[in-house]
C-alpha cells in the first residue's frame, strides 16, 4: 500500500491519463493504433493452401527449351489420310549417327496454313559427345505429326524443311 502523498500522485495522475485515453479515439491511444477491420475482396481464383502465392513461382518448372536442329536431308514426304484430318509423314538422313527426340516443328503461326501452305521444320537433337558418321541406313529417322481436317481444308502445299533440302506435296 502506498503511503506516502507525494509518490500517490503521480500514479494516480497516470492512471486517470490511462483511462481517459482508453476512451478516446486518436491515435494516442494504443487500442486503435490498427484501425478496425474491413471487408476486402480475395478474388475468385483457385488457391492450393499448401503453397502459398508468393513462393508459387519457386516451384514451378522452367520452360522447355528445345534444343534440337534441322535434320541434313529430307528424303520422303507423305500424308495419309484419316477420318479426322491426316498424318504427315516424313523421312530423312543425319548428317551423323545417334540422332533422337525427332520433331516436326511448325513453322506457321499457331498451326495456320499461310496463304495456303503449311511449313515445318524437321529438327534432331544429336548426343553432347561425338558419333561416328555410319551409313546412310543408321542415320534414317522418320517423324510423323497429325494435322485436323479444318486445317487440312485450308491447306494446298505441306512443306517440310531440312538443312540441305526442303520437300514438299501438293494437294
Amino acid at each position: 500500500m502506498i503511503t506516502d502523498a507525494r509518490t500517490a500522485k503521480p500514479i494516480l495522475v497516470l492512471a486517470m491519463a490511462v483511462l481517459v485515453l482508453a476512451g478516446c479515439n486518436t491515435r494516442l491511444n494504443p487500442f486503435n493504433w490498427f484501425g478496425g477491420s474491413e471487408e476486402v475482396d480475395v478474388g475468385t481464383g483457385e488457391v492450393n493452401p499448401l503453397l502459398p502465392e508468393q513462393r508459387r513461382g519457386a516451384f514451378a518448372r522452367p520452360e522447355e527449351v528445345y534444343p534440337g536442329v534441322p535434320i541434313d536431308q529430307v528424303t520422303d514426304l507423305r500424308i495419309e489420310r484419316t477420318r479426322t484430318g491426316a498424318i504427315i509423314l516424313v523421312e530423312g538422313v543425319a548428317a551423323r549417327q545417334g540422332p533422337y527426340e525427332v520433331r516436326l516443328i511448325p513453322q506457321n503461326l499457331d498451326e495456320e496454313p499461310v496463304d495456303g501452305v503449311l511449313a515445318y521444320s524437321f529438327d534432331i537433337v544429336y548426343p553432347n559427345f561425338n558419333t561416328p558418321i555410319g551409313g546412310e541406313a543408321s542415320r534414317r529417322v522418320t517423324a510423323a505429326r497429325s494435322i485436323g481436317v479444318d486445317v487440312l481444308e485450308r491447306t494446298r502445299v505441306i512443306r517440310v524443311v531440312g538443312a540441305r533440302n526442303a520437300r514438299e506435296t501438293r494437294r
